[in-house]
């Protein structure tokens, strides 16, 4: 009499696990604060595996951390300002640990164009702003040329990385 053994748990597709990972990722990015029992029950899963996933997923350095959305009006944050930086030296490691240093600098991205950097700050209003980039931005180092762009009105806040993830161009 040969035994068999019994057959492996059979894991779900690829593509289900990616699914299963979305829907969780949406969840947190959508309320950080659920209860790994209220998101597992958003997901489909129970909570030690919704548990397990997160911690896998915050290992991986997928989920990098979380945060409160705070209003910045509600601070006296009242002007967004996009400021195009161009340096006259190659002094990009110097300038980016400076832009790094910086607290109303609260996004900067390297570009290809005109500009080498785009700053996006959060200021009190138009003074403050003219005072930020006279006194401080223009003195970082190898600063050659500031265009700013000031943001009038805020349409669209942060979108959800999720949905980014899942948006395609539509097929003409």
């Amino acid at each position: 009499m040969s035994r068999t053994r019994p057959a492996a748990p059979r894991r779900p597709p690829r593509r289900a696990q990616r699914s299963l990972e979305s829907r969780l990722l949406a969840e947190l990015e959508s309320d950080a604060r659920l209860s790994y029992a209220e998101l597992g029950e958003r997901i489909g899963l129970s909570k030690t595996p919704t548990w397990a996933r997160v911690r896998a997923l915050e290992q991986a350095g997928t989920i990098t951390g979380y945060r409160a959305e705070l209003d910045p009006a509600s601070l006296g944050l009242d002007l967004h300002a996009f400021v195009e930086v161009r340096l006259r030296a190659a002094q990009h490691a110097e300038f980016e640990a400076a832009v790094l240093r910086h607290p109303a600098v609260i996004e900067c991205f390297t570009t290809a164009g005109q500009a080498d950097y785009l700053l996006h700050v959060l200021v009190t209003g138009i003074g403050a702003l003219d005072a930020l980039l006279r006194d401080e931005i223009s003195q970082l180092p190898g600063v050659e040329r500031l265009a700013t762009t000031v943001g009038m009105k805020t349409i669209k806040r942060r979108a959800h990385l999720t949905d980014c993830a899942t948006w395609s161009p539509r097929r003409a």
